[in-house]
């Protein structure tokens, strides 16, 4: 069963813009309240009235930044978008380079040493363009899945290094063998699967080993953070017991691309502080993906790991996961110190 989303009439219609890619960094799609009139647009599964380029309004004044997971973008967020810009919220989501669904050529810890810098930049370029200058920057939300999610970790104070990833993965490759390697291929249960796991392993010791420098970002104006299937088999979960800012955690029981025994489950034993908003029952890595592109559009294995399992019910999910990360950022941005 898929979703389908129409704004109301009275709801506020989601405007839309994106700078440029420069120098210093990607693009950086926004979405924002307007009071201009929109136009339905669909986005997948999804009718959300759009308002290209119209004048901000006021909204709440605060930010919500998102980090994409591997190889993404702006358009599997637009659900959680609608919602916080509806709630009065602007939402900004950098494209991180060398790993998004138009340059997917740098993804693991090569992209997760960079990403905390973009979104932090992407703060940046929004406080330097005057059409958002209404905007309150002090308290800022941040929300990422996946990789993202590794995103939002690293921006709560976690500390991880390549060489922490080697070594998971040189532990238990073959139980997390898509974690470790991606799409480039996968187990089968044949002849050759011995081979994979040799070459794999190598290639990870050569690109990542030795290279031991713990890896930690942090942005005072990150105020309230969420991370939905995050990747943290590399963290050093001590540096996560207890978060300098709220941090909500989203899990998937049913996560064939991080598994949950590796990646969610110890991160929550060792996080004292950390709020479970929702452990999605039935679900698997893509069920944070809304909407989430159709498996016509994805290979076999791309499929397998991010296609709902069979009987997951997307549209009661997406509800309650959605409904609890606004309500998370209005308690911690809106209503809080």
């Amino acid at each position: 069963m898929s979703i389908v989303l129409i704004l109301p009439a009275h709801a506020v219609t989601v405007g839309t813009t994106t700078l440029p890619a420069n120098e210093a960094g990607g693009a950086v799609t926004l979405f924002y309240p307007t009071a201009d009139a929109g136009r339905p647009e669909r986005r997948g599964d999804l009718t959300v009235m759009l308002a290209p380029d119209a004048p901000p309004a006021p909204g709440a004044g605060r930010l919500v930044a998102i980090s994409h997971g591997s190889g993404g973008g702006p358009w599997v967020h637009t659900a959680l978008a609608q919602a916080l810009v509806e709630a009065g919220f602007t939402v900004a989501l950098p494209w991180h380079r060398g790993d998004n669904w138009t340059d997917p050529g740098r993804p693991g810890p090569e992209s997760w040493k960079q990403r905390p810098a973009e979104v932090s930049l992407a703060i940046d370029r929004v406080a330097a363009d005057p059409r958002f200058a209404a905007l309150r920057l002090d308290r800022v939300g941040a929300f990422g899945m996946s990789a993202g999610g590794h995103t939002m970790l690293s921006l709560a104070g976690g500390a991880w290094s390549p060489e922490r990833f080697r070594a998971h993965c040189e532990q238990h490759l073959a139980e997390d063998f898509p974690a470790c390697v991606g799409l480039a291929t996968r187990l089968t249960g044949g002849l050759l699967d011995g081979l994979k796991q040799w070459v794999a392993q190598r290639v990870l010791n050569w690109k990542f080993g030795g290279d031991a420098a713990p890896q930690a970002h942090r942005d005072p104006r990150i105020a309230a953070i969420v991370a939905g299937v995050p990747a943290a088999a590399d963290f050093d979960l001590a540096t996560l017991r207890r978060p300098p800012v709220p941090l909500g955690l989203i899990t998937a029981a049913g996560d064939r691309w991080l598994a949950p025994r590796f990646h969610s489950d110890p991160l929550r034993a060792a996080c004292e502080t950390c709020e479970l908003l929702a452990d999605l029952p039935g679900a698997g890595h893509g069920a944070l993906l809304a909407p989430a592109p159709s498996a016509s559009q994805l290979g076999r294995t791309e499929c397998d790991l991010l296609c709902d399992p069979p009987g997951y019910d997307r549209p009661a999910m997406t509800a309650l996961w959605i409904g609890r990360t606004v309500s998370f950022f209005r308690q911690h941005l809106l209503d809080g110190p």
